[in-house]
């Protein structure tokens, strides 16, 4: 009788085991990669100052855009036929120190680009609005020109000497 009871114990303790492990079927898989490519770093050099030389009290002097040598030059290179933005940060004034300031403007057509398809500074692909951001797209070679004009205006009173004043250049992809 005792080997019938451990018979039936270890019975239903398979029997159990039987109705209560699932169903144990044929499983598949497949593996897929995420993937990314980081565009090259967008590089900017500024290659010529704005340059207005001597400058008379009282009388503007104006420096356009396309006066070669003069006129202030970036250069941006990045990922070929990128869209970018562009955003000049433009000074009102250059100074000599904390008390000598004059004054400098830039209208809606003082600057160009040219990425390689136009004629260059003299006859660039087109012209932008250096007082905004501007959406631009690189070359195909991942190359873009820009130059600067403007306007100093010294008044009749303007203390002599070396005036200045930082134009900046901010570039970013646009992710189009």
């Amino acid at each position: 009788m005792r080997g019938s009871i451990c018979f039936g114990l270890i019975l239903g303790i398979l029997l159990s085991f039987f109705f209560l492990v699932p169903n144990i079927a044929a499983q598949e898989s497949a593996t897929i990669q995420a993937t990314a490519t980081v565009l090259s770093a967008i590089t900017v050099v500024g290659q010529n100052n704005l340059m207005f030389e001597t400058v008379i009290p009282g009388i503007n002097k104006t420096v356009d855009k396309a006066t070669v040598g003069r006129a202030g030059a970036f250069q941006v290179n990045g990922k070929e036929s990128a869209e970018i933005t562009l955003d000049l940060t433009l000074p009102d004034s250059l100074h000599i120190d904390s008390t000598a300031a004059m004054r400098i403007g830039f209208s809606n057509t003082d600057a160009s680009y040219d990425d390689g398809s136009g004629g260059g500074q003299t006859v660039p692909q087109g012209i932008i609005n250096p007082n905004g951001p501007v959406t631009q797209t690189l070359g195909l070679t991942g190359q873009l020109n820009i130059w600067v004009g403007g306007t100093v205006s010294p008044n009749i009173t303007q203390t002599g000497g070396d005036y200045a004043a930082d134009i900046r250049l901010t570039v970013a992809y646009t992710g189009n």
